[in-house]
C-alpha cells in the first residue's frame, strides 16, 4: 500500500471540505505558471499586443514571461488564486459526496445523472460564492509588468477595492454566467469522470485503492475536462478580463471572437490548459486523498486517546 490506508468510517464533512481546499492550494502553488500562461494566450487576439510582444505556445509564453517581465510575473494573481481556492474547491469538491448521497437518498450506487447533477449543483454554489476572487485572479493574470507600462492592480485587496468603486458589485461578479456554466461542466466533468476511472479500476483490480490509482484517475479526468471546457473557459476569461464595454455580454464575446478569429479561438491556449487540468487535477486529487486520510488517522487518534 502507498500512502495513508482509507479509512473505515467515511469522512465527515469538516474534514473533505478542509482537505479538498487544502489540497487545490497545493495544486496550485504547483501549476500557477502553467495557468497564467493559459490566460495569456487566451486574451491574445482581443488587442493589439504591447510593445509587439507575442506568445507562441505554453513554455514559449513562459519564456516570454520570465524575459520581459522577470520570473514573479508567472504567479501573478497567486493571493487571489490562493483565495479562490480555499473558497471555491472546499464547496465545490469537499461537498460532491453530500450532494450526491442527498441527490440519491442515502443509496450507495449513484447513477451517472445523479453524478452529473451534483457536479454541476457544487459548481455553481462555488462560482456563486467565489467569483469575485476569480475576477481579480484573472486580471493580475493578464496585467503585464513591464517597465513603462503602468500596471491595473498593484495588490489584491487594491483590486478589489478598485473594481468596486469603478465597476460597482456587478463588476466583481462580471462573468458569473459563463464561470457558471464554466465551472459546472469542470465540476461535473472532472469530479464524475475521476469517480467512473476510479471505480472501474477497483471494480477489475488493476490497481489497488492508492497513489497510482488516483494519479491514473485524476490525469483521464484532466484531459476529459480540457476538452469539454476549454471554450467556456476561453470566453470566460476574456470577459471577466475586459474593460467596461468591451462586450455587453458573454454571449456576445462569444459572437465576436467568432466572426473575427473564427473557431479555433475557442480552443487557444488549449495545450496549457490540458498541461494545467491535467497536472493540477493529479496534485489536487492525490494530495486530497492523503490528506483526508492523515485528517481521518489524526482524528481517530485524538478520539482513542480521549
Amino acid at each position: 500500500m502507498v500512502g495513508f490506508k482509507p479509512s473505515d468510517a467515511p469522512p465527515p464533512l469538516g474534514v473533505k471540505m478542509a482537505s479538498a481546499g487544502a489540497a487545490a492550494c497545493v495544486a496550485d502553488l504547483i501549476t500557477f505558471p502553467l495557468d497564467t500562461a493559459k490566460v495569456r494566450l487566451q486574451i491574445q487576439g482581443e488587442k493589439k499586443g504591447v510593445e509587439g510582444i507575442r506568445y507562441r505556445g505554453v513554455f514559449g509564453t513562459i519564456s516570454t514571461m520570465v524575459r520581459t517581465e522577470g520570473p514573479r510575473s508567472l504567479y501573478n494573481g497567486l493571493v487571489a488564486g490562493l483565495q479562490r481556492q480555499t473558497c471555491f474547491a472546499s464547496i465545490r469538491i469537499g461537498l460532491y459526496d453530500n450532494v450526491k448521497n442527498f441527490y440519491t437518498g442515502g443509496t450507495e450506487q449513484a447513477s451517472i445523472l445523479v453524478r452529473i447533477l451534483a457536479g454541476c449543483t457544487t459548481g455553481a454554489m462555488a462560482v456563486s460564492f467565489a467569483q469575485p476572487t476569480d475576477v481579480v485572479k484573472v486580471r493580475f493574470q493578464a496585467q503585464m509588468n513591464l517597465g513603462g507600462v503602468a500596471p491595473r492592480y498593484t495588490g489584491t485587496m487594491q483590486a478589489y477595492k478598485h473594481i468596486f468603486q469603478n465597476e460597482g458589485m456587478r463588476g466583481l461578479w462580471k462573468g458569473t454566467l459563463p464561470n457558471i456554466t464554466r465551472n459546472a461542466l469542470v465540476n461535473c466533468t472532472e469530479l464524475v469522470t475521476y469517480d467512473l476511472i476510479k471505480e472501474a479500476i477497483l471494480k477489475h483490480r488493476l490497481l489497488s485503492d492508492n497513489l497510482p490509482c488516483h494519479f491514473v484517475s485524476a490525469f483521464g479526468a484532466g484531459f476529459v475536462t480540457t476538452v469539454i471546457a476549454s471554450p467556456v473557459d476561453v470566453v470566460k476569461t476574456r470577459y471577466m478580463n475586459s474593460p467596461p464595454g468591451l462586450y455587453k455580454s458573454a454571449i456576445n464575446c462569444s459572437w465576436i471572437m467568432m466572426t473575427k478569429e473564427g473557431p479555433s479561438a475557442f480552443y487557444k491556449g488549449f495545450v496549457p490548459s490540458f498541461l494545467r487540468l491535467g497536472s493540477w487535477n493529479v496534485v489536487m486529487f492525490v494530495t486530497f486523498e492523503q490528506i483526508k486520510r492523515a485528517m481521518m488517522v489524526t482524528k481517530m487518534r485524538y478520539e482513542e486517546g480521549n
